[in-house]
């Protein structure tokens, strides 16, 4: 069958037809593909066309799809146990090689999804402070546990309102939400909330709602604040974690969040999460303490594995010099090819994570939120109202020329070790070509 038969019957036994609603190709029309197989920097469809994936799963594929290096680990893994539900070495191995590499990483539980990670941070900031607040930024996205899933309210910043239904008012109310880039607004929170708000949560690099890149000295301005007032301070960094350094954002800052929360890259591929930080924070989770959280599937003895062999890999290779100088190249072939077509699309790139935008729109006047030109964005106010229009064609074009990238205008794109130079030359003609359309 084809993809559109697949996705026919698929509406019929799931909502909308998939399992994560970004798959559904809403935010760019038509039905999605169907993949049966995948290898290293190309997914193959039902049909039988092969794509260069710069989706990569939204990130885990750090290594390419199916790493045979990492293929090995899971092979053996599988020979031996699928899981457990009791203890087991791997991840204890696993645990042992992170907390020796990362200096805020004392003590680390592993989940089976970002959104546990998130969930279980926060419930220990409550715990550690006595407080019931938690304070989010809007355009950074923490996974769907009902006190995230919020917006900024009308009024008085700080106000949030939910994002999604089935969340009552009750749980929204106990989020508060800031804009990103503005420290007027922060701190005029922090004055009203500051002594009732337990943790203040961000993702350092947010990728979730475009690549919003975040001034150095706002995150520290920030971090200095929330500390101030007793709040702790978690670094959301599912996506960032192990995929831009291997201490994620926090390495790269050359800072020390009290909490900080891991995915993706982390499990290799398979669906692992964890939440770290200091020991005295970690301590108060059951059974050393009394802030209860488990998982029948937790650590998941092929999951760890797999995380660690792709870890190792990273290290050993110099994965990160690697990708930087790729991705580098890449960037500025699509740069140019964009400006000797005169398209309107700018590029934002942090190590091996990328994402196409149009040019920022001033509003109220400025272009603050943004960098001088426009030509990178850090607030969601400032991406263009033109976005998801032009977006849609965009994805299609390249689609059409064998590169599949995220089917969202807000979801960003993922360069692996397997996307080999000439592989992003190949890509990059395809997409210039798109744009040019």
């Amino acid at each position: 069958m084809n993809s559109h038969e697949l996705f026919e019957r698929s509406k019929k036994v799931s909502p909308g037809g998939v399992h994560s609603p970004v798959r559904s190709f809403r935010s760019v029309g038509g039905d999605p593909v169907f993949f049966k197989s995948a290898e290293g920097a190309y997914l193959t469809s039902v049909e039988g066309r092969r794509y260069i994936d710069f989706c990569q799963s939204f990130g885990p594929n750090i290594l390419g799809h199916r790493d045979p290096d990492v293929e090995n680990v899971v092979r053996a893994a599988i020979g031996e146990a699928w899981t457990f539900g009791a203890c087991e070495p791997y991840s204890l191995e696993l645990a042992e090689w992170i907390t020796t590499r990362l200096p805020f990483v004392e003590s680390i539980r592993f989940v089976c999804s970002g959104t546990e990670a998130v969930m279980t941070a926060l419930r220990i900031a409550r715990a550690a402070t006595g407080r019931d607040l938690i304070l989010k930024f809007d355009g950074c996205y923490h996974g769907h546990a009902d006190s995230l899933l919020v917006r900024a309210g009308s009024g008085l910043a700080g106000v949030s309102a939910s994002d999604s239904a089935g969340v009552p008012a009750t749980i929204a109310e106990a989020t508060l939400v800031c804009p990103l880039d503005d420290e007027t607004a922060f701190e005029e929170t922090m004055k009203c909330f500051g002594d009732r708000v337990a943790a203040v949560i961000l993702e350092p690099l947010p990728a979730n709602y475009g690549l919003l890149p975040q001034r150095r000295e706002w995150i520290e301005n920030v971090t200095k604040i929330a500390r101030a007032r007793g709040a702790l301070v978690i670094f959301d960094e599912v996506i960032s974690g192990f995929r831009v350094a291997l201490g994620g954002m926090a390495e790269t800052l050359g800072m020390q969040p009290d909490l900080v929360t891991y995915g993706k890259v982390i499990g290799g591929g398979f669906p692992i999460g964890a939440y770290a930080g200091r020991r005295e924070l970690m301590e108060l989770v059951a059974p050393a303490g009394a802030v209860y959280q488990a998982g029948t599937l937790a650590a998941n003895p092929i999951g760890t594995r797999a995380g660690l062999a792709t870890l190792k890999k990273i290290e050993n290779r110099h994965v990160y010099k690697e990708l930087e100088s790729r991705s580098r190249a890449f960037v500025e072939q699509l740069t140019a090819g964009f400006a000797k077509a005169d398209v309107p699309i700018c590029i934002s790139r942090v190590g091996s994570i990328f994402w196409f935008h149009l040019r920022a729109e001033p509003t109220r006047g400025d272009l603050s939120g943004s960098d001088a030109d426009g030509s990178t964005i850090r607030r969601p106010d400032r991406m263009s109202p033109r976005t998801r229009e032009w977006y849609a064609k965009f994805f299609h074009r390249c689609l059409g020329g064998g590169v599949y990238l995220a089917p969202s205008p807000y979801e960003v794109g993922f360069i692996s070790l397997a996307h080999t130079p000439e592989i992003l030359r190949e890509a990059g003609d395809t997409i210039v070509a798109a744009a040019a359309q």
